[in-house]
């Protein structure tokens, strides 16, 4: 199939389309524990009403028909393919984000008691496309329980058509062919601890005062991305030091944490596709010990840098361009799959040494606001190299700090909420 001339109807029933630029490793990379399925939770303050919420996901799937897509296999290229399925609303019972089954919908609804949780491939989308979503699913559960729909938000008649732009590959619409690419990055550190056995994932959670961790953060004069992101370093450094002399010698003595960012709000663009790339702020460990105040401030000058539009404008340049080069486009699928798991491995993971997503405070209209308690981010299971990661969103007084997990140890976390406490932050810990 030639993926250049796409339909781009979703309007019109069957259609299918590309995908983007983020999205073309995961096929290459996914199996039963590296799924790439990642999970947001709304915790409601009562009990899910199991026929207004269907009726809101039926609406929410009409205002969102590229959602509702397939993966296809090209001989050159995977593509997405319409699948005129309904996305299941299925109890919550599950292991979580566990992977999605050949010729599937790329996304699910899981409901249990006053939880609601939407999951979703990275192949379809990123965070921010998949909250906008679960969102518009939220404000319509609260109208159909009897509350104000949002102009905004209102299922129009059967004509609405469905904005192009919201389906874009927004990565070739910023392309520039003549910015020069990144350079590759050394290898970092990553953390000791032993896989548990089959399946690995596990996922435990921390609640804390939005207010505390905004005014510590104040203090320092840095974002909550920032300092948080500071603190994952922090701790990876204590675990680093803290190993004996032989294994000590063998690790890479570069630490640096993977910050996915929004592109969205650097570049005018609606698209509910993927469109994030990420940061990567590092401290290298042979330089000696760093502390927690030079390691924010090493943060915080790394990320405004690496936010730049002209640095992004290269890394978009880099990943978009390589797929362009005509010698690749013409390699076979099964080929460009083998390339795309090694790279991802050698020139992706083994660059940093964990993950924290910060999807940000979530807004909601006030009546839908009112049923909900708080949030919960579950990032993608790590892979074997990073073994454990770390999501945060906030809603209301409330963040959360979610930790995922594939090892033995539970180490990490104890220590990063620890250092929050030594703070003087309220930490309360919950588990699956």
């Amino acid at each position: 199939m030639d993926t250049n001339n796409k339909n781009t109807v979703p309007n019109s029933g069957r259609f299918w389309f590309a995908l983007d630029n983020a999205a073309k490793i995961y096929p290459a990379i996914i199996n039963e524990n590296n799924t790439a399925v990642f999970r947001m939770t709304a915790i409601l303050k009562k009990p899910v009403k199991i026929k207004p919420f269907r009726k809101a996901v039926l609406q929410a799937e009409k205002r969102f028909p590229f959602f509702r897509v397939q993966l296809q296999e090209g001989f050159f290229w995977y593509y997405l393919e319409h699948l005129p399925q309904h996305i299941p609303v299925e109890f919550d019972k599950q292991p979580l984000c566990r992977k999605f089954q050949k010729g599937s919908l790329l996304i699910r609804i899981l409901v249990k008691e006053n939880n609601i949780s939407l999951e979703c491939s990275h192949i379809l989308t990123d965070g921010a496309g998949a909250l906008e979503f679960f969102k518009t699913i939220l404000i319509l559960y609260s109208a159909e329980c009897g509350a104000e729909t949002p102009a905004e938000y209102r299922i129009r008649d059967k004509d609405h058509k469905t904005s192009e732009e919201e389906y874009e590959d927004a990565y070739n619409r910023y392309f520039k062919a003549e910015i020069p690419p990144m350079v590759k990055r050394s290898k970092a550190f990553h953390l000791p601890y032993s896989l548990k056995s089959r399946p690995r994932f596990i996922r435990r959670y921390a609640i804390v005062p939005l207010k505390q961790i905004k005014e510590i953060a104040q203090i320092k004069g840095v974002s909550i991305t920032v300092y948080l992101t500071s603190v994952y370093m922090y701790i990876l450094q204590e675990i680093y030091e803290d190993l004996n002399g032989f294994s000590k010698y063998k690790k890479q003595k570069r630490i640096r944490v993977q910050v996915p960012l929004n592109l969205r709000s650097i570049f005018p663009s609606k698209t509910m596709r993927n469109f994030s790339l990420f940061v990567l702020p590092e401290i290298d460990l042979r330089l000696g010990h760093y502390s927690f105040d030079e390691i924010v401030k090493t943060v915080y000058h790394q990320m405004k840098l690496e936010t730049d539009e002209k640095l992004i404008n290269k890394n978009i340049a880099r990943n978009v361009g390589s797929e362009r080069k005509l010698f690749i486009r013409g390699i076979p699928l099964f080929i460009k799959s083998l390339i795309l798991r090694m790279k991802y491995y050698s020139l992706g993971t083994s660059q940093y040494s964990g993950v924290l997503t910060n999807l940000g405070k979530i807004d909601l209209p006030d009546e839908t606001a009112q049923l909900i308690d708080y949030f919960v981010i579950t990032p993608p299971p790590p892979n074997k190299m990073l073994k454990i990661n770390c999501g945060v969103v906030g809603f209301g007084d409330i963040l959360t700090l979610s930790f995922g997990n594939i090892t033995l140890s539970e180490e990490f976390e104890e220590k990063f909420l620890q250092f929050l406490r030594q703070q003087e932050v309220s930490v309360e810990l919950k588990t699956n």
